[in-house]
């Protein structure tokens, strides 16, 4: 690795912290980590292999403080950063932070030591739209999705039967080789994912003929989706182990339903709380009266107050929407808008023209005072 730039192959300055480091390291050996590169051609899969092991080693010097000066003083890995007969004190495991990081990343429990470690499935999120009034009264929803699905022919080993592996010659089924190289210093030891086995430890030989070889199957499947009411644009509903397959035992992941609803041409919500703006006759909003007021669960008869404005507030206690997480309900509240009557007959105009010279001067106060401020 000594011809390489370690710098170039993480894609970092010389100046970058540990933390620039530690991440373009991360997203550099999940891009090219070689479980992702089982059913590649081989030339796309081998370049993938040599590219995490350039990654994998750029970051064994770069992320060692000791190392990572050495190197940068003498630009090889053969500088003083090694003492006695191989790595520095305190890496019992170097590949440890490595592949604890990797699987973390991919859902897995174990570290890399295990080949073999059960690793959880991805999950699976699937997206419904539903109405506004389906959200206020819940809705039940057949929705179909595909996933993976352990094998059911080679239960997930991907061979056609027991005695369809062997122990991996090269790594002696430890899903690692080893890599010795002496130096001024002392013997340097590598460890690298196996190329033969990609840290299986095993090799196939004679593949399931329902998987080809992959351990799992794709399936389309329904999920009865019970959407309950009060549920808001964007909310989630889990359905625990209903996604995709574990590898090598490990759990399901979840089914993850994300739900839109579609906006409704009256009420708007906030939180649990519905707006509405509701119109008012003229007469209505003089004389005061009873009007019919929309609610999700039907109209609900209202008692306007005489000399009601455009603007007025009023509210309807418990007519909002449900809480999805509880049995409590919002509260429905609407303005009133005043609408001013047009296309009026001439005795209609005789009858308003009295009425306004009717009024009394305290009647208009509100407009006269606005009249004087403004002239």
């Amino acid at each position: 690795m000594a011809d390489y730039n370690y710098y170039e192959i993480l894609g970092v300055s010389k100046d970058a912290s540990e933390d620039d480091i530690k991440s373009a390291y991360r997203r550099l050996a999940k891009k090219y980590h070689p479980d992702l590169y089982t059913t590649k051609p081989e030339a796309e899969r081998k370049e993938a292999e040599e590219m995490f092991k350039k990654v994998n080693h750029a970051y064994q010097v770069l992320s060692d403080p000791q190392k990572k000066a050495a190197y940068d003083q003498y630009g090889s890995e053969d500088g003083p950063q090694f003492s006695g007969g191989g790595f520095s004190g305190g890496e019992g495991d170097p590949f440890g932070d490595f592949f604890s990081n990797i699987f973390s990343s991919f859902g897995g429990t174990g570290r890399r030591q295990n080949p073999n470690a059960p690793t959880r499935g991805d999950d699976v999120q699937i997206r419904v739209s539903i109405e506004f009034m389906e959200s206020v009264k819940g809705v039940k929803k057949d929705l179909k999705f595909r996933r993976r699905e352990v094998c059911p022919t080679c239960r997930g080993t991907g061979a056609k039967n027991a005695n369809a592996t062997r122990t991996c010659t090269r790594c002696s089924g430890t899903g690692v080789v080893r890599t010795r190289t002496n130096s001024l210093f002392g013997q340097m030891v590598q460890e690298t994912v196996c190329p033969d086995c990609r840290g299986k430890g095993k090799i196939i030989t004679d593949p399931c003929g329902e998987c080809s070889g992959k351990g799992y199957v794709v399936n389309m499947r329904t999920v009865h989706a019970n959407i309950p009411a009060g549920i808001a644009d964007g909310q989630t509903i889990v359905y625990p182990n209903d996604g995709e397959c574990g590898l090598n035992g490990g759990p399901n992941g979840n089914l993850i339903i994300a739900v839109s609803v579609k906006p409704h041409s009256l009420f708007v919500r906030r939180n649990n709380d519905l707006q509405f703006e509701m119109p008012l006759s003229f007469v209505t909003a003089a004389l005061g009266g009873e009007v019919n007021v929309p609610t999700p669960y039907g109209s609900v008869k209202y008692k306007i107050p005489e000399g009601t404005q455009t603007g007025a507030l009023f509210k309807l206690k418990g007519k909002g929407m449900k809480s999805a997480m509880r049995d409590v309900y919002g509260d429905l509240y609407f303005t009133v808008k005043v609408v001013t009557p047009t296309k009026l007959s001439k005795a209609q105009r005789d009858a308003l023209v009295a009425f306004g010279n009717s009024l009394a001067a305290s009647q208009e106060e509100t407009i006269k005072k606005f009249a004087d401020q403004n002239k």
